[in-house]
């Protein structure tokens, strides 16, 4: 079955970086778009960034564009996000999601929490 596990996450001040993971397993990895989501307290799931299969086609949110990097390795079937000049509102619990034949699969997430 579809499982995919985020790790990375913690908290860290305001300017710090964090790096996530989420190892994908249960698909072939390498034939889909990744994504990465982020939900705080109260508010909706935002797109945080998604990656094209070979690792090109990248596109970020605004609030994230310049400090957040999204990568892959299909080698290790493993999606990151490099999240560097962290503000205290990028404050989320932050998912990965692959969609298969229409249906969106998500992975437990990773709290993030960036104090000022």
């Amino acid at each position: 079955q579809v499982q995919l596990v985020e790790s990375g996450g913690g908290l860290v001040q305001s300017g710090g970086s964090l790096r996530l993971s989420c190892v994908a397993s249960g698909f072939i990895f390498s034939s889909y778009v990744m994504y990465w989501y982020r939900q705080a307290p109260g508010k909706e799931r935002e797109l945080v960034a998604t990656i094209g299969i070979a690792g090109g086609g990248t596109n970020y949110a605004d609030s994230t564009k310049g400090r957040f990097t999204i990568s892959r390795d299909n080698i290790k079937n493993t999606v990151y996000l490099q999240m560097n000049s962290l503000k205290p509102e990028d404050t989320a619990l932050y998912y990965c999601k692959v969609r298969i034949s229409r249906r969106d699969y998500w992975g437990q997430g990773t709290q993030v929490t960036v104090s000022s």
